[in-house]
């Protein structure tokens, strides 16, 4: 005869102290038939206002003055290839092909003897919220450097009629004040002619201050100019707008932008800019590039990768 085994429930090992938690939510779990959680809100989607790194003896921030979604970003970047080229190309690199995202980015550099901006975002609000938010006031700018003129470089320029920077003097290209100056354009009547008396008109390879010098870079705009920073044996470039997106006119510099006044021009400086980047492993500031808008270029396959900063310039 077959003999048959009893199996028997086990009981897990429980302290005197987990029978006393258990015991207490009791009460509270009867009278809700679960048990109760505090529901946390979401938090709207942001970013930090501005990053800050010492290059040499300088002190350079970057500054968030605004971002906006565009749809159909097709109609911008890209367009002499076709859709199907452009999607392929926002897929490999793991980006929606429908929307971009545009972030604008001023830069500050405190060279230990004054403090100069790098363009003036869309309008003096967000400028002025994005100076705030690193630690200074706008009265202390000392120079405002203007990279070109389209209206998300100078917009923060004056409000009300009034210098959002009122103790700077004011330095640009002088092929593009020229321009713009006979261009009878609204937005350069409003903003930036105002400041013409209190404007120094430079040209490539002339010096901002000590460890800023201009490099033109023509074609975005007539006179687009770019600077290079260098201090203690170290250097960056402070691109502004030679490339606008990080993959649609970085990575593919012969396409053509919407916002480049001479597009063959445009990409001509785009592949001499990205071409020297590369071989010098010199960090730039892109005004569009994703937030906080610091990176490097590498050669990648004959073209161009855009490679994120990471904590190189944080190590001093």
């Amino acid at each position: 005869m077959q003999r048959k085994t009893k199996f028997r429930m086990s009981t897990p090992n429980l302290s005197r102290r987990h029978m006393l938690m258990a015991g207490a939510a009791a009460p509270f779990a009867a009278m809700s038939g679960k048990v109760a959680h505090a529901k946390a809100e979401q938090i709207p989607i942001s970013t930090t206002d501005y990053r800050r790194f010492r290059l040499g003896d300088f002190e350079v921030t970057t500054l968030l003055a605004g971002m906006r979604t565009v749809p159909d970003p097709q109609t911008i970047f890209g367009m002499n290839v076709g859709a199907e080229e452009f999607n392929a190309a926002s897929q490999m690199a793991n980006i929606p092909s429908n929307a971009a995202q545009f972030f604008f980015t001023p830069t500050l550099v405190n060279t230990g003897v004054e403090l100069v901006l790098f363009d003036t975002g869309l309008n003096p609000a967000g400028i002025i919220g994005a100076i705030g938010a690193a630690g200074y006031a706008p009265d202390q700018v000392d120079v405002v450097v203007i990279t070109h003129m389209h209206g998300d470089h100078i917009g923060g320029l004056m409000g009300d009629g009034s210098a959002t920077f009122p103790n700077a003097r004011y330095v640009t290209g002088a092929v593009e004040f020229d321009h713009w100056a006979a261009a009878g354009n609204e937005r350069f009547d409003q903003k930036v002619a105002p400041l013409a008396e209190q404007m120094s008109m430079i040209n490539a390879g002339d010096v901002v201050v000590p460890g800023i010098e201009a490099v033109a870079a023509f074609g975005h705009t007539p006179g687009h100019m770019t600077y290079r920073l260098d201090s203690g044996g170290k250097s960056l470039l402070i691109a502004a707008d030679f490339a606008n997106h990080y993959v649609w006119s970085l990575a593919y510099p012969d396409w053509e932008v919407k916002f480049d006044m001479d597009k063959a021009g445009a990409a001509a400086t785009r592949r001499s800019l990205l071409s020297m980047m590369a071989a010098e492993k010199m960090p730039f500031i892109g005004y569009h590039m994703p937030f906080p808008a610091l990176g490097y270029v590498e050669e990648r396959d004959g073209g161009f990768h855009y490679v994120p900063h990471s904590y190189q310039l944080l190590m001093g």
